[in-house]
């Protein structure tokens, strides 16, 4: 996923040679002053039966319209003050939940794989359903006409020329944080084809209530699930392979890990990354997708199989054909903090140590990929490309310290990598309390229900 869509890094080896489809590469940046407002849903029968399996790619007869005014922060409203919830997705959709039911759509774009148009005031086909998941519908949404409105657009970048093999050199010299390294080989040109060389802000850190200050303060100098009085909760370190999947990897890694929580690890499910990529409308297979929609609605909406019930092929578009296998649902889901933007580094390490590790944005910058050991910050070389954001990726946060000899702060991260490139085998620190690469923005968190 990513702010503008980056497409993959090839030295990070998740960036297949081919071209992607460039259909299902969501360019959306809309913000919450875009969304603020008063909105028109429009709902259709959609086609199919009325449940999880409607197409709404098909919309039907219309019904009725709702009028849902969108306030603050995320307080949403309708004709008759009746209030409810709404939250940003990462700049791509919203979601509503208001009077019992759950609306969720993607905001509208348009164009070509050089140049986008995203219609902030508007949506694709969504789906709605009761708070039970039931009583399906689709629906669109577009703002009234007398509301401002926000038309933005993006651009790829453009072919460059650039010798990377001493890329490393610079970054040692300007810090002693962590080790850089240089890499045999670049495919920058591509990656830079598919980056929309756009500077779009981040979520930043909200200010905490002295009572959720206090409470933080009396968290544990550092946490570890790898290691919490000498167990593990975390599940094994997975590969991504030729697919751009880590916000599918990291989504089902926390899940996993929680519900290994929530059981004292009597039950240790590896759940299938395939089932998102192959099933889910939610998001656009190995393109891009957001973990809010994959291990927060898509495990509620329909549940997730295991591994072995349906089998990682690289992320490979093959049919949506999961055995007819037990599935594990998530009960709820939430932005730390409790709508997109209200995220802090100490709501996080709450959420962390009480509930479980949790999945976050993480900006890829091309000093990454050479980072062998120490705490991970961004550091420019110089370069052309040294604050270009290269991809977005979602990593799981598993725990959090301090450096002994530094005092320097950092969370510990597992990646969908493998185990051979990381400081750890699969694990490395990023610097914590700065919002290091938008890694304290956006975090997520959902609350898996165990088998009886």
């Amino acid at each position: 996923m990513g702010l503008c869509g980056y497409s993959l890094l090839p030295v990070l080896l998740f960036l297949l040679s081919g071209v992607h489809d460039a259909s299902s590469y969501n360019p959306s940046n809309c913000l919450l002053n875009d969304v603020q407002g008063t909105w028109v849903f429009q709902v259709f029968e959609g086609q199919g039966p009325k449940d999880n399996r409607i197409n709404c790619s098909k919309l039907g007869s219309p019904k009725n319209k709702v009028v849902i005014h969108l306030r603050g922060l995320n307080v949403a409203e309708d004709h008759i003050s009746s209030s409810g919830f709404f939250t940003i997705i990462h700049k791509k959709g919203f979601e509503v939940v208001l009077n019992d039911y759950k609306w969720f759509a993607f905001f509208k774009y348009e164009g070509n794989y050089r140049h986008w148009t995203v219609y902030c005031n508007e949506t694709f086909p969504g789906w709605v359903h009761d708070v039970q998941g039931k009583n399906w519908a689709c629906f669109t949404a577009k703002k009234s006409s007398d509301e401002n409105i926000r038309i933005s657009e993006a651009r790829h970048g453009q072919e460059t020329n650039s010798n990377t093999h001493e890329f490393g050199k610079p970054i040692n010299r300007a810090q002693n944080s962590w080790t850089a390294t240089g890499y045999e080989k670049s495919n920058v040109n591509q990656m830079m084809k598919r980056s929309c060389h756009s500077s779009f802000p981040r979520p930043k850190p909200v200010s905490m209530s002295q009572i959720m200050l206090h409470k933080a303060q009396t968290l544990p100098r550092s946490w570890d699930w790898r290691n919490v009085n000498g167990v593990n909760y975390v599940s094994p370190v997975r590969s991504h392979g030729n697919c751009y999947g880590s916000y599918a990897f990291a989504s089902m890694a926390m899940l996993e890990a929680r519900i290994r929580i929530l059981t004292n690890n009597s039950q240790t499910p590896v759940l299938s990354t395939q089932q998102i990529f192959s099933c889910s409308e939610y998001s656009q297979g190995c393109e891009e997708g957001i973990s809010y929609l994959t291990a927060g609605k898509y495990a509620q909406d329909f549940g997730i199989v295991e591994e072995n019930c349906f089998p990682y092929l690289d992320g490979r578009a093959t049919p949506c054909s999961p055995k007819n296998c037990p599935r594990y649902y998530v009960s709820e889901y939430h932005y730390v903090g409790g709508f997109y933007g209200a995220c802090t580094e100490e709501l996080m390490r709450l959420e962390l140590v009480e509930h479980g590790p949790i999945v976050s944005l993480f900006e890829v910058y091309d000093d990454l990929p050479r980072h062998r050991k120490g705490i991970y910050h961004h550091k420019c070389n110089g370069g052309m490309f040294c604050n270009v954001k290269l991809i977005n990726f979602e990593v799981l946060i598993i725990g959090y310290g301090t450096d002994e000899e530094t005092g320097e702060d950092y969370w510990i991260v597992k990646d969908g990598l493998g185990t051979t490139w990381t400081e750890t085998s699969g694990f490395f620190r990023v610097r914590r309390g700065t919002n290091e690469c938008g890694i304290e923005g956006a975090a997520v968190a959902a609350t898996p229900v165990p088998r009886l």
